[in-house]
């Protein structure tokens, strides 16, 4: 019993830590457009990629990471990305921000997407999902109401999906517990 308080102790005294040393500045989404298509994002190659080559498609914007519990989705993400290539674009965006499970560097992602997955949809570089400073513009207007008009949910872990619709509007937040194939989302693709 003695362990488990010591280690409910710690858990504490780390998270108050992480807190007081990284505390989280807001987004100032003041000077963010309210248009999905009017961002852009550096590929895991380092090309700039306009949300807009997207318009007219569905897009399903999912934050991904290597070394989490949800990795496997990468295989239904492939199958989605594939099957449905006329209607949708899966754009995937690994992020080091739970539990640092994206530690490698966008080559090895790259690398370990291909050799593992055979990710063919679009990667992005390695970025900042959580709602801070340093958050990556899509994933602001991805999680702030007064831009996306739907909700203000950032993720919650790795794995989180947003899905956007063909005129650009987001539609609908899915967790990660979610499948890339479950039918929550496939009817609202087809």
């Amino acid at each position: 019993m003695k362990i488990v308080y010591i280690l409910v102790l710690l858990i504490i005294i780390s998270s108050f830590s992480y807190s007081f040393f990284f505390k989280k500045k807001s987004v100032n989404t003041s000077n963010l457009s309210k248009t999905f298509y009017d961002y852009s994002a550096k590929t895991i190659s380092g090309d700039t990629i306009d949300m807009v080559e997207y318009k007219g498609k569905k897009v399903l914007i999912v934050n991904v990471a290597s070394k989490c519990g949800y990795t496997y989705q990468y295989e239904e993400l492939q199958k989605l990305h594939s099957e449905y290539s006329d209607k949708l674009v899966v754009l995937g965006f690994p992020s080091n921000d739970f539990l640092f499970q994206e530690p490698g560097s966008n080559e090895s992602i790259k690398k370990f997407c291909s050799t593992n997955y055979g990710i063919t949809f679009p990667m992005f570089e390695k970025i900042v999902v959580k709602k801070n400073e340093n958050q990556h513009p899509i994933y602001s207007w991805l999680s702030h109401f007064d831009l996306n008009n739907l909700h203000d949910k950032a993720p919650s872990w790795n794995f989180c999906k947003y899905l956007i619709n063909e005129k650009g509007d987001l539609v609908k937040y899915f967790s990660s517990k979610v499948n890339p194939l479950d039918d929550e989302i496939i009817n609202l693709i087809k």
